[in-house]
């Protein structure tokens, strides 16, 4: 077992603010052992040979190649659109500027 004790635990739950009771400071003291022994054992198993890894499976670059498409032009783009000004979309104003 690791070395958090329930003096530990009360000693925390005091910096925290926290109200425990002594089965609560009990509990809590052998749950954070078994936390920190799951901790301590991992890092235990990680060795200098094994290289850390940030997802299971190797992962490569799927971009491609930009290719340039069909192209409209400024008149063909405003063909549709409700309302054009100088060759532009014309929208709303939806800031009041002065």
């Amino acid at each position: 077992m690791s070395e958090i004790s329930r003096t530990d635990v009360e000693h925390l739950a005091k910096l925290a603010h926290i109200s425990m009771t002594e089965a609560e400071l009990e509990k809590m003291a052998g749950e954070l052992a078994v936390i920190v022994d799951s901790v301590r054992s991992v890092s235990e198993a990680v060795s200098g040979e094994v290289p850390a890894t940030s997802h299971p499976l190797p992962l490569t670059n799927v971009f491609r190649e930009d290719e340039v498409g069909h192209v409209f032009t400024a008149e063909q783009s405003l063909l549709n659109a409700p309302d054009a000004e100088a060759g532009r979309f014309k929208v709303p104003a939806i800031l009041d500027e002065e």
